[in-house]
């Protein structure tokens, strides 16, 4: 097959959400320095050097400051429509921001602290590698993100109302998905200033 036929190779965007108030922090906890950087320029550069591209942010509270703190990076933004309501709302802005020619999507929370690059890396090489609609991941019991939604699992995503990142979508197609296991602890959220200081 010559180079002009032959098939590109999948594009894996990725949608960041960060978009929420922090209301449980009592301050913005995206702009708070993990081993010395803000937790949202962090998530992002893992999101990046596992190859997404191009990677749409999703803001909302404090849009400016985040964007601001993300700005020396090769991103793009999108504004949430309802950033205090269901995460729906940010997830199908952030969709919506990616061009034509992304074959799957990477969705990530911009708090996922404990989620690395090679474990990004590995959920994106296991989509281009296979033929899965679908890539989870999962600590112990639980299925969470970062996930990787091919194109075709798009529609159903935007027609979804609610909270998680397309969990009814991730339900209605599980026996069929790409499934990575990884430590329970990954899971753990920062959502308080205990929860804060623990990760300090």
């Amino acid at each position: 097959m010559s180079e002009a036929t032959a098939p590109r190779p999948p594009r894996i965007g990725a949608v960041v959400l960060a978009a929420g108030a922090s209301t449980r922090m009592g301050r913005n906890k995206l702009l708070l320095p993990i081993e010395g950087e803000p937790m949202v320029h962090r998530t992002v550069r893992r999101v990046l050097n596992a190859g997404c591209d191009p990677l749409v942010i999703v803001t909302g509270h404090e849009g400016a400051r985040v964007r601001d703190v993300l700005s020396p990076l090769d991103v793009r933004f999108a504004e949430s429509p309802d950033p205090t309501g269901p995460t729906s709302a940010s997830l199908h802005a952030g969709l919506r921001a990616l061009p034509d020619d992304v074959d799957a999507a990477l969705v990530m929370l911009a708090d996922m602290v404990h989620v690395t690059t090679p474990m990004l890396r590995a959920l994106v090489e296991g989509i281009i590698a296979g033929a899965e609609p679908l890539g989870v991941s999962r600590y112990g019991d639980v299925l969470a993100p970062p996930l990787v939604f091919r194109r075709a699992l798009w529609p159903e995503l935007l027609a979804w109302h609610g909270e998680g990142c397309g969990k009814a979508v991730v339900r209605a197609h599980q026996s069929a998905a790409l499934m990575h296991d990884w430590p329970v602890d990954a899971l753990q959220d920062v959502d308080t200033p205990t929860d804060y200081e623990s990760v300090r």
